[in-house]
């Protein structure tokens, strides 16, 4: 099986082990290592894939730990790299009473955004099916034109590109400077993945079907679009499919849901050997089977506290369970 080598930040999450108050409020935080491109490739690895990870991280306990945590997790960290430049992201997570997230960056400058293109080399796509990245390290920084060279030697290989915009205001000098940059990276991707939220401020589209549309007018060949509790779709230029959120007992934690979605979704589209010449053609059965599959897997996301992907043994798991007499 191909590998999925994503690009993009490394950081520390402190994660409130209280839920239901203000971030001002809480006084206890857990420890987790984030960032979203990692998350998506701890999925494709803990699912039984090969993930890559592109990144940097300072020369301090908390990159090390996160190194640590890549490598229990199956992650490829040999293009991680250590920067005296600047310190590991971190950042400090809320919950209210949903699992849902408020956060505070603490990153100005950090070690992640001094990855340079000249660190960027042909080695790192070999034997690579698709590469994936978000928009939080696209801010002016020299990762910013890492992405550019990495995406470019992809494109010229025939790697899948993959761009999951994964909105973070707070971290960006203006929503436009975000936007801008966003609707720069969007041409350049063959699948992307929004969520029901981010809709309108990405494409500029009220609808989704507008906004499909809108993707698909460039080199984008395959649309993921997440709605929380009110389920997930998947669209080609020739086929669609839908299908509705899963019954969760209890939301924990949001965080890393759409991660782990966009993550196993790779997974499947690399373990089925698809190529970009192959996205037109995936059959309606075929992207309902992939929908499905994601949806059941972000439904155990969220019922862990952090980013906690799930392994295949739990999701082999959890289909049993829903084969039994009476569940769902």
């Amino acid at each position: 099986m191909k590998k999925v080598t994503a690009i993009g930040e490394l950081l520390i999450d402190f994660v409130p082990q209280q839920k239901g108050c203000a971030l001002k409020d809480v006084t206890e935080f857990k420890r987790v290592a984030g960032g979203a491109p990692a998350n998506v490739v701890t999925a494709v690895s803990k699912l039984g894939g090969r993930g890559v990870m592109i990144s940097q991280v300072g020369k301090d306990a908390f990159g090390e730990h996160i190194r640590d945590v890549l490598q229990e997790n199956g992650v490829d960290t040999r293009y991680v790299f250590q920067t005296e430049k600047a310190n590991t992201g971190l950042a400090f997570v809320s919950l209210d009473a949903g699992g849902n997230r408020e956060f505070s960056f603490f990153r100005n400058p950090s070690a992640d955004l001094f990855l340079a293109p000249e660190q960027i080399t042909e080695e790192m796509l070999t034997d690579t099916a698709i590469i994936h990245f978000c928009s939080v390290d696209l801010v002016d920084a020299p990762i910013k034109h890492a992405h550019e060279k990495l995406i470019q030697m992809a494109q010229e290989k025939g790697i899948l590109v993959s761009f999951d915009p994964n909105v973070r205001l707070p971290l960006w000098n203006s929503p436009e400077d975000c936007q801008k940059t966003i609707r720069e990276f969007l041409p350049m991707a063959d699948i992307i993945k929004l969520s029901d939220d981010e809709v309108e401020f990405v494409t500029g589209c009220k609808t989704e079907t507008e906004a499909v549309a809108k993707l698909f007018e460039g080199r984008c060949k395959l649309v993921i679009l997440t709605r929380g509790a009110n389920g997930s779709s998947v669209y080609t230029k020739t086929a669609a499919a839908h299908t509705p959120a899963r019954k969760v007992k209890q939301v924990v934690d949001t965080t890393g849901a759409g991660d782990s979605f966009a993550g196993s979704f790779l997974f499947q589209l690399v373990q089925s050997g698809c190529t970009r010449d192959d996205l037109d053609s995936i059959s309606e059965r075929d992207l309902t089977q992939f929908l499905n599959f994601s949806a059941d897997y972000a439904a155990l996301t969220v019922g862990k506290m952090g980013a906690d992907m799930a392994t295949m043994e739990e999701m082999n798991a959890r289909i049993a369970y829903k084969k039994l007499p009476g569940t769902g």
